[in-house]
């Protein structure tokens, strides 16, 4: 939120009370029932974005070749982590937004069901990948991205997400896969 003030010392409890004081909640949004999860307040400070990509990085230096973002707000924070990382990011979007060949994957989310693609061409085969997002609800769409990296034949090495609603039981879905959350609600 305006005002707040991002912390520099790194720490895990201090990255998470940053996430909290920059995320606000839109009721009724992108349907009603729903209460939206904005992490816009936070990428538009940059103290407190700098300190969210950091910690990021810091944990995966070394241990992954290529960063993976969801549409949309994926592709904001795995692109400044691919970038600190020295890395590439591969995007993986909503359907029929790719230009080339691509693999696709239907799923279910909390309220609606979509499709989302990757390039064949996108990874090498082996590399080890980061797949960012900034929420994981439902785990649908952590699910179905993590099976076009491994279709696509590259290993899922972690899923890094900046807000985790426990509540809906998303983590169940990813089949003991390795899932960060820098704060959890």
């Amino acid at each position: 939120m305006p005002g707040a003030k991002a912390s520099t010392d790194g720490s895990r409890a201090d990255v998470a009370e940053v996430v909290r004081t920059h995320l606000r909640d839109i009721p009724d949004f992108p349907k009603p029932g729903v209460v939206f999860k904005d992490f816009t307040p936070l990428i538009a400070d940059g103290p407190a974005m700098k300190t969210l990509v950091m910690d990021i990085a810091g944990r995966y230096a070394g241990r992954v070749d290529v960063v993976v973002g969801i549409e949309a707000r994926g592709f904001i924070l795995g692109a400044a982590v691919a970038y600190e990382l020295g890395l590439g990011m591969v995007p993986i979007r909503k359907a029929g937004k790719l230009p080339g060949q691509t693999l696709k994957e239907s799923y279910s989310l909390e309220y609606g069901h979509a499709e989302i693609e990757v390039h064949t061409d996108a990874f090498e085969p082996g590399q080890r990948v980061l797949i960012i997002d900034d929420v994981l609800a439902t785990g649908g769409t952590a699910e179905a991205t993590a099976a076009l990296v491994e279709r696509a034949g590259a290993h899922v090495t972690a899923i890094e997400v900046v807000l985790e609603l426990a509540f809906l039981g998303g983590r169940r879905r990813l089949g003991g896969r390795d899932v960060n959350a820098i704060l959890t609600v």
